[in-house]
């Protein structure tokens, strides 16, 4: 491989210093008859052949001299100008593809700026480098949560399972210890189904079906299915939402959006507590509101909420896995809408999501 780099190296060379053999002679030659003509016709001088032979000989030499010296000035500029810059982003490319992400390619001195755009290939390189790195970065933390996060519902399923091979076992802690291997078991399908629908969005997989309908029929719709748990939990409920307000988008896919929203309210509410839900317009976009009067959360929190398996508050992680508000987050990204959170420790948290409404019919 050096062997054949080195030969490919020297047929550079010299083809470099057949370019510049020509050129020189080209032009030195037609300088050289020019003066010779108009000095003869000017002085009237008549040019033997020796004359000329010497002439042709020592404007031959030169020819051989300044190519020769074009060359190794060419040569100098190659190397600082094109092969040193070339050479550094390909030890970059080679570690890149060894798994060392933390590579950079160093800008270039310009020589009179003839050397800006390797620069701006080395910029273009170490941007790629950059975003390669976090790619990485995400997808070890994505390994190391979901392993964490199946390991808990794992342990619980195998505890219970040895349980529950205890001979002089009672009905009622059978029942127990069954429901707490079907509770584990009914975390790690939920897990996986948001993950499978949080990959799907990401990579573009699912396309929206948008279609109009009246957005505070599909908030109560919701809102129904978590009847038993506010009841159950003693939280009171208040709602209000505004009629005809009309949305075009992907209901099922919205639908997921409220129903997180709703489960994280009722989930971080205590017994007493309230979770107020509000539907609101303006002259372009619908704003839904739902807050809770639960724990709340530090700004800290607040600022990692919508990232994948963030949980700020670690007393509930039981009951959820931290990838709802990353779905939610994806999915009002992806109907273009956005959406926000204002919280305090103590006194509870506010999500507000504003969607692109469909404006009214004017007779």
């Amino acid at each position: 491989m050096k062997n054949d780099n080195k030969y490919s190296k020297v047929l550079l060379a010299l083809n470099n210093y057949l370019v510049f053999f020509l050129l020189a002679a080209f032009l030195i030659t037609c300088c050289t008859m020019l003066f010779v003509t108009v000095l003869t016709k000017t002085l009237g001088i008549t040019l033997t052949e020796d004359n000329l032979a010497v002439a042709a000989k020592l404007t031959f030499a030169n020819v051989v001299f300044l190519s020769a010296v074009f060359t190794l000035i060419d040569g100098i500029r190659r190397k600082l100008t094109v092969d040193r810059p070339v050479e550094q982003i390909r030890q970059a490319a080679q570690k890149i593809t060894e798994g060392d992400f933390s590579v950079r390619v160093p800008h270039a001195k310009p020589i009179a700026d003839l050397n800006y755009k390797f620069n701006d290939i080395a910029d273009s390189f170490n941007k790629m480098a950059e975003e390669l790195g976090s790619v990485e970065t995400l997808r070890t933390d994505f390994i190391a949560n979901v392993s964490h996060e199946m390991k808990t519902p794992l342990a619980v399923m195998q505890n219970y399972g040895t349980l529950l091979q205890a001979p002089d076992l009672s009905d009622e802690k059978r029942i127990e210890y069954a429901k707490g291997i079907s509770e584990g078991s009914r975390r790690m399908a939920d897990m996986m189904t948001n993950i499978l629908k949080l990959n799907r969005l990401e990579n573009q997989q699912i396309f929206p079906q948008a279609a109009e309908f009246d957005l505070g029929e599909q908030l109560c719709e919701c809102l129904l299915q978590y009847e038993n748990v506010w009841e159950q939990a003693g939280i009171e409920l208040e709602t209000d939402i505004a009629e005809d307000v009309r949305v075009k988008a992907d209901e099922e896919l919205l639908g997921l959006v409220w129903n997180n929203l709703f489960s994280n309210a009722f989930k971080f509410t205590e017994a007493g507590g309230t979770v107020s839900v509000s539907l609101t317009a303006d002259e372009k976009y619908a704003i839904v509101m739902v807050k809770d009067t639960g724990c709340g959360m530090t700004p800290e929190v607040g600022a990692h909420i919508f990232e994948k398996f963030y949980q700020g508050d670690t007393s509930h992680s039981a009951q959820g896995n931290g990838l709802g508000l990353a779905l939610v987050k994806r999915v009002v990204d992806i109907m273009q809408g956005d959406i926000g959170v204002e919280s305090s420790v103590g006194a509870g948290t506010a999500f507000t999501v504003r969607i692109r409404r469909v404006k009214d019919d004017v007779a």
